[in-house]
């Protein structure tokens, strides 16, 4: 019998621990390879780690509430199960990427811990400060007496690399006056309204919302945000996905619906205007080399979480069908991996799920642009031909491209916004 460590798995850019919500087995529990086996949250996504092999849990080595880090040991499994030299090859990659992971944030784990080396991990309250906080509080001039004022966003209230961020920006809007401390104090009564009134209902937000709320503000406050318009004509790609959609189920065991099409004609445009598919890093901008996806996708719960399709522009339409239709079931189950979360570099949202004519859809920083689609509708439209102008009813949609104005000019936005209307115009799916 060999016994096999199960570690933390690389969660994800930007994600080096992990907080062990609720363990799925016992010690002496029988697995199957791949059962999910303790579920984990992040500031991120809460996921589950599954089982790396068949066998017994022998030892449970974090438990219910602690903090892991990313290769880190979570348990101990014992199996007699001998691993092929493919199986072996697949864990040393996996072992290899966590030491990549852990070596990537070294340089800056050295640096937060000498600057957090002489402040005390708990504030007079006892929240938690990790040494990141904790470096940046030093930094920063920011006071045991600010961070205890501070609502943390993060597991069990703890205070996040964003809501210290945050705090910081509130402090240079203002002057050191009490005006100052009354924002940073605002934090604390948030949810009490001044102008609450006798029958109204006080919500708190839960932890995924309160996420969500900072990071759209946050993206706000980081990109001038400029709108664009078109609308596109798509009788005829409507046609032919009504015509297509039976055929296409029998054939590739799929629903055909339009997201995908509108993933393959943004990707087409994204590969033809690659400034588009752009981050900004300070006064840098990086041109991405890959075109990863991102669809904003409702929850049951009223939430939002974005599943990104990796390398959209690789794949043909059958394939962005199983993807789209994968992570989206997934998505609605909470099944989604935190990789499957992260790294996109464009995302499209659907305002037309909600027979919305458009929006202004707000961009998922740090990427520069997003595009949001509208209801299609028929509407009467003049078409030109060789006989004159004539009204016809036509399937009208309207499309909007919101963009980072730091980097991409009008000029640049309509040009891609164009292309895009075009593609989905003149659509021909590439189907082996």
């Amino acid at each position: 019998m060999a016994r096999v460590n199960i570690l933390l798995p690389a969660m994800g850019e930007g994600v080096i621990e992990a907080t062990v919500n609720k363990w799925l087995v016992n010690e002496g529990s029988k697995v199957e390879e791949d059962d999910p086996i303790v579920e984990v949250a992040t500031d991120k996504v809460d996921s589950e780690v599954p089982s790396p092999l068949k066998g017994t849990i022998v030892s449970i080595i974090a438990g219910e509430g602690s903090v892991t880090k990313v290769g880190e040991i979570l348990a101990i499994i014992e199996s007699d199960i001998v691993q092929t030299k493919e199986e072996v090859k697949k864990v040393e990659k996996e072992v290899e990427r966590i030491r990549e992971t852990i070596e990537s944030v070294k340089q800056e784990k050295n640096e937060t811990e000498s600057l957090s080396h002489d402040m005390k991990s708990r504030t007079p309250s006892g929240k938690f400060i990790s040494p990141l906080v904790r470096s940046i509080a030093v930094r920063e001039g920011i006071s045991y007496s600010d961070l205890d004022k501070t609502d943390g966003t993060g597991m069990d209230g703890r205070i996040t690399k964003d809501d210290i961020l945050n705090l910081i920006s509130i402090r240079k809007k203002v002057s050191e006056t009490e005006k100052a401390e009354e924002a940073v104090k605002g934090s604390k009564t948030k949810n009490k309204p001044d102008n609450q009134t006798p029958g109204d209902e006080i919500i708190p937000m839960d932890r995924v919302r309160k996420l969500i709320a900072e990071h759209m503000v946050m993206s706000k406050r980081t990109s001038p945000h400029v709108t664009s318009f078109i609308d596109a004509d798509v009788t005829r790609l409507v046609n032919w996905r009504n015509a297509s959609k039976e055929k296409f189920l029998a054939a590739e065991g799929q629903r055909l619906t339009l997201t995908p099409i509108f993933i393959d004609a943004v990707a087409r445009a994204l590969y033809e205007f690659p400034m588009v598919n752009i981050e900004v890093d300070g006064s840098n901008i990086i041109k991405k080399k890959n075109i990863n996806i991102g669809m904003a996708t409702a929850l049951p719960d009223g939430n939002l979480i974005v599943p990104v399709i990796k390398n959209a522009n690789e794949k043909n339409l059958t394939g962005l069908a199983k993807a789209v239709n994968d992570l989206a079931e997934r998505a609605r189950n909470n099944k989604l991996k935190p990789d499957e979360i992260t790294g996109g570099t464009f995302t499209i949202t659907n305002f037309g799920s909600y027979n919305n004519l458009a929006g202004t859809p707000i961009i998922n920083q740090p990427q520069a642009a997003i595009l949001g689609t509208g209801v299609i509708r028929k509407t009467p439209a003049v078409i030109e031909a060789p006989d004159g102008d004539m009204i016809a009813i036509r399937q009208i949609m309207i499309l909007s491209l919101s963009y980072d104005h730091r980097v991409i000019d009008g000029a640049l936005a309509g040009k891609f916004l164009h292309k895009v209307k075009e593609i989905l115009e003149n659509y021909s799916p590439d189907i082996p």
